[in-house]
């Protein structure tokens, strides 16, 4: 069945490994937030910062003032 009150602090690695996963566009994101049993929106946005720490998007890294 579905987890349902998953805490919100997750760990970093598992972040990392969700966004290896969506960016290999194997799947679609709704999909792989599903098995990974986030949200949507919460993928879009690691996979957004993930771009953005990587230079392939416009923005702050996290580095950065």
């Amino acid at each position: 069945g579905r987890k349902v009150n998953m805490p919100k602090a997750l760990p970093e690695e598992f972040r990392r490994d969700v966004v290896a996963v969506a960016r290999r566009r194997e799947a679609p994101m709704s999909r792989v937030a599903r098995d990974f049993a986030i949200s949507e929106s919460c993928l879009a946005r690691w996979v957004k910062r993930a771009e953005i720490e990587d230079g392939q998007r416009e923005g702050l890294t996290l580095a950065e003032p």
